[in-house]
């Protein structure tokens, strides 16, 4: 029914002052198996892994504080929350073990001390068991025979610890009625373990063994168990590699590596892993072999094949390989060190050093030539296969004593011996004129280097004189920065260091220095380069929302924090895009615009400050316009149930700084669904204004339940009316239960009037509406709509499709009410109560609706107090009874599925009212009331029957102004 907005009524109050601390609670709306508190009153949410975690951080105060969700670790941590999550729902699906732990709710709204709340959540699970098996053999030397003892040692991972029951065959085994067994937990093992001793091997033992794990049937979760068969053939694992342990290969070969199992019975299980990474996609695994086809630098590694039978230790083998290559040969011409000399001379040492980067270095041949010819160790040249003075994998040839015959081209040549791959030279002329030491030096103009943010540079550091002429290393000054491309080192050929994309970040000096290779081994020279970045002004504020009464003086000022170049070319000020005119600036001073504001030159300013580089801008949006109201969204019980199906709605707000601009002389508030306006019209103060942190209030009425609103409210003054602010109020059950029992609990809110779903059941009751069913539904079963006949009205229902299966039941459980009066009515001893609540049971399978009271004692007694069963027509029917409970109590709604899927059965508008039930006579009581004598009432659609057969002294019917009764003396029960 739309809202018409000559029926919304509404009113308007001023309360105390409210601006409160942030409050926090949590509460959860996920697949909890279980939630309880501990005790030091922290919540534990326990869920099975695999299932959705939802949590809610419901949360109060004024302003509307901002949550944030953060973790801790919990029994193993996975680095979850390093970014915490801003929003009052954290849901997680898929829950993994990992992610369980403390989960905080923070609220902070800047007022008081920030609100915190935590919970526990407790992910459980149970992993598959894993059965080993271990034996030993002893000698008994005085007896002439070897003991032979097994061990079977069953491990699982599981939250809560799981139960062990061992089996021989399908009879559990019990240690007191066996002397040759032993069932006990070793210590220092991971996980939970068991083992199952057999001493003394006897022919029984030789059977199938099983280790069956429990934990309780927590979750849901199902036992799990794992089968070994033990014979006297049993082995453990053993295993034979067809290559070396190290294997060396040229690129672009195929390897076919075999492990070979010589043993072990049950058959073992071979597999393949590598380390570090995984299998190269090329990898084939064909039985205990592995394949690579045209193997790559990128494929070396350790290769390892395991085989398991769960007998013994796993049997491993290990290859170890190794793919070679050949890069980046390199030379040095070091003068003897021995003279502090920098230059080739005659009568002094001289020594040439050849360096590649290969894989296996230890395998790389070096082969020296002087003038094309083989060199030879001499007492002049001498040969070094490794130098101890250089680094690792280093040839180096020692002159001797240099004299004129020693000038000449030397060559080293690297290479793998009986490889495919290509052997790498380098060739060094060794003359006095063609070895002279480098000279680096930077270009006139080039010490320092600017450029503008976001452009590209290039420093130079150029070899002015010098042979061979060395590579330019690149570095920071400042050790702790890197290089622009992440690197600490950056080399160049020819002593150009190109940079693009220049950031702040980039500025500073950088050193460049002459490379120890490919040159001469001396003291290295280095020179500096300082790269400026140049940047438009950095300028405080950017953006400024400015509101002032109108006719008073408004001051606009623009910081510029930092500037490179630091001197201003320009300051401009702009008025909605248009230049103001206005005396020069000294660029020293603070840009500041000083003007009186009035209803026609408010807008948007902007302060334009350029130097060399660029421009860069604040901008203020100055009004007179108020600023939002902001709503308040802990009003206690904002709804009120009105006749006619329809609820009020208190809303409540207060207005941000109400005397910083124009004086508020009301509110335009807009009423919509679905976009479409209900109610527009202007809530007027009557001459009262607001004050900052006054709660205002305005009463909605004759909304529909239970349809859901958007409000919006923008404030008004005498010039302007200020920006709508919106919100979305929403029906909800107000939430008595169980202090006050006089409420109609339509499960129209996700809370369903605090009712729970029974854990220890088979399935779960849904809440459902007509634009929530499934449309490919049973067509013969379950309601259309709510008892209401509305189709946005929700009520509960259990499905009876596939998987359920006959049996299957599903329990509804109320909140528990507190029975603290323990006379009833005319001395009485218990207080009664009516239930009251309307039944669909439409279908050819329809199976039973059982409603329980559940009394709570030193356990939980449970009685059946309202029973149905079978088709009972198209429509809802009302029922209610009494009950008298002995203690706290809790209905119990419970649906048992029957043979087929047209079996839904629903209910709706639940009550449970301190008193017994006033009879209705316009709908007839559905239950099972006992009479010993009187009238029953019923409808044209019932029959009058008995039971119970009873001691029946007279019955008829007849039929009384349309009413049909059933007229008795004695009959212990009657039913439609």
């Amino acid at each position: 029914m739309p809202v018409r907005s000559d029926t919304l009524k509404h009113t308007i109050i001023s309360l105390l002052f409210c601006v409160s601390p942030a409050n926090a609670q949590i509460i959860h709306s996920g697949a909890a198996c279980n939630v309880k508190d501990d005790n030091i009153s922290e919540r534990i949410y326990t869920i099975k892994e695999g299932d959705t975690l939802v949590l809610q951080c419901i949360v109060k105060g004024h302003p509307r504080p901002p949550v944030r969700w953060t973790k801790t670790a919990g029994s193993a941590s996975d680095k979850f929350m390093e970014t915490s999550i801003y929003n009052e729902t954290l849901r997680i699906e898929r829950i993994l073990r990992v992610q369980g732990g403390r989960y905080y709710c923070k609220a902070d709204n800047g007022v008081g001390v920030a609100a915190i709340k935590s919970i526990r959540v407790d992910v459980q699970y149970l992993d598959t068991p894993v059965l080993t098996v271990h034996q030993t053999i002893s000698d008994v030397r005085g007896s002439y025979y070897q003991e032979k003892t097994v061990f079977l040692r069953c491990t699982v991972n599981s939250n809560p610890p799981a139960r062990f029951i061992w089996k021989r065959g399908n009879t559990p085994i019990e240690q007191s009625k066996d002397n040759g067994v032993d069932i006990y937990e070793p210590l220092y093992t991971q996980g939970e373990t068991k083992v199952l001793k057999l001493k003394n091997l006897r022919l029984k033992d030789f059977a199938n063994y099983t280790c069956q794990v429990s934990v309780r049937n927590v979750c849901n979760i199902e036992d799990k168990s794992v089968t070994f068969r033990l014979t006297n053939g049993t082995t453990a694992p053993a295993l034979r590699l067809s290559v070396n342990e190290t294997l060396v290969v040229d690129p672009g070969r195929d390897v076919t590596m075999n492990c070979e199992v010589i043993s072990g019975f049950p058959r073992p299980t071979v597999t393949w892993s590598r380390y570090p990474g995984a299998l190269p996609l090329s990898a084939q695994v064909r039985g205990s072999a592995l394949v690579l086809r045209a193997v790559t630098p990128a494929d070396a590694g350790f290769y390892n094949c395991t085989a398991v039978n769960n007998v013994g230790n796993p049997a491993r083998r290990n290859v170890n390989l190794v793919v070679r290559s050949m890069s980046n040969l390199t030379f040095q011409i070091t003068p003897d060190s021995n003279k502090d000399s920098e230059s080739i001379q005659m009568g002094r040492d001289l020594k040439l050093s050849c360096h590649v980067d290969a894989t296996p270095q230890d395998k790389v041949n070096y082969t020296w030539y002087k003038n094309g010819a083989p060199v030879f160790n001499t007492e002049t040249l001498i040969l070094l296969r490794s130098d101890p003075d250089m680094a690792p994998g280093t040839s180096s040839l020692e002159i001797v004593d240099m004299k004129f015959r020693d000038l000449a081209t030397y060559s080293c040549v690297a290479s793998f011996p009986g490889s495919s791959v290509q052997e790498l030279r380098v060739d060094v002329n060794v003359t006095q004129s063609s070895v002279i030491p480098p000279v680096l030096a930077v270009p006139p103009g080039g010490q320092v280097v600017s450029a503008r943010e976001g452009g590209s540079a290039e420093l130079v550091c150029l070899v002015a004189d010098g042979k061979p002429r060395p590579p330019i290393l690149w570095s920071r000054v400042d050790k702790d920065q890197l290089m622009p491309s992440g690197q600490a080192v950056v080399e160049t050929r020819d002593g150009r260091l190109r940079l693009a994309n220049i950031s702040r970040d980039m500025m500073g000096p950088y050193r460049c220095q002459t490379a120890p290779y490919n040159g001469l081994n001396i003291k290295r020279r280095e020179a500096q380069v300082q790269l400026n970045v140049q940047y438009p002004p950095m300028l405080d504020p950017v953006f400024q929302d400015v509101r002032s009464r109108n006719y008073q003086f408004v001051t606009l000022r623009c910081g510029v924090l930092r500037s490179s170049p630091p001197r201003l070319t320009n300051v401009r000020w702009y008025r909605n895009g248009e230049l103001v005119r206005m005396p020069p600036l000294d660029p020293k001073d603070v840009p500041e615009y000083k003007f009186k504001l009035e209803p026609s030159n408010n807008g948007s300013y902007e302060c334009r400050v350029s130097n060399a580089a660029g421009t860069s801008a604040c901008t203020f949006d100055v009004s007179a316009r108020p600023y939002d109201a902001e709503f308040y969204f802990d009003t206690p019980n904002p709804i009120r149930i009105l006749k006619g199906n329809n609820y009020s709605f208190n809303l409540q707000w207060t207005q941000r700084d109400p005397e910083a601009t124009d004086r508020i002389i009301g509110y335009w508030i807009n009423v919509r669904k679905n976009k479409q306006n209900l109610l527009s019209k202007q809530i007027d103060l009557k001459g009262v204004e607001p004050v900052k942190g006054v709660l205002q209030s305005y009463a909605i009425a004759d909304l529909r339940i239970p349809l859901s609103y958007e409000v919006r409210l923008a404030p008004i003054t005498t010039y302007s009316i200020g920006d709508y602010v919106s919100r979305t109020i929403q029906y909800s059950e107000p939430y008595t239960y169980p202090r006050s029992s006089d409420h109609v609990c339509g499960f129209e809110d996700e809370r369903i009037c605090g009712f729970s779903q029974d854990r220890t059941d088979m399935f779960d009751w849904t809440r459902q509406n007509r634009l929530t069913q499934n449309p490919k539904r049973s067509p013969n079963t379950g309601p259309e709509t709510d008892r209401s006949g509305t189709k946005e009205g929700y009520y509960m229902y259990i499905e009876a499709s596939r998987p359920r299966a006959p049996g299957d039941k599903a329990r509804l459980l109320s909140p528990l009410f507190n029975v603290t009066s323990v006379k009833g009515p005319k001395g009485s001893g218990r207080v009664p109560y009516c239930v009251s609540f309307y039944y669909h049971m439409k279908g050819k399978h329809i199976g039973t609706l059982n409603v329980l009271l559940r009394v709570r004692s030193i356990a939980y007694v449970d009685s059946v107090a309202w029973s149905k069963s079978s088709h009972q027509g198209p429509d809802w029917k009302k029922a209610l009874f009494d009950i008298s409970p002995s203690g706290p109590f809790q209905i119990m709604f419970e649906g048992i599925r029957d043979v087929g899927y047209e079996g839904d059965i629903a209910i709706d508008d639940v009550s449970i009212t301190k008193g017994k039930c006033k009879q209705d006579n316009s709908v007839a009581n559905s239950g099972t009331p006992a009479f010993t004598s009187g009238m029953y009432t019923y409808t044209s659609t019932q029959t009058c029957s008995l039971i119970d057969t009873g001691t029946l002294t007279h019955i008829h019917t007849q039929t009384c102004k349309g009413m049909h009764v059933c007229m008795f003396s004695q009959v212990k029960s009657v039913v439609k």
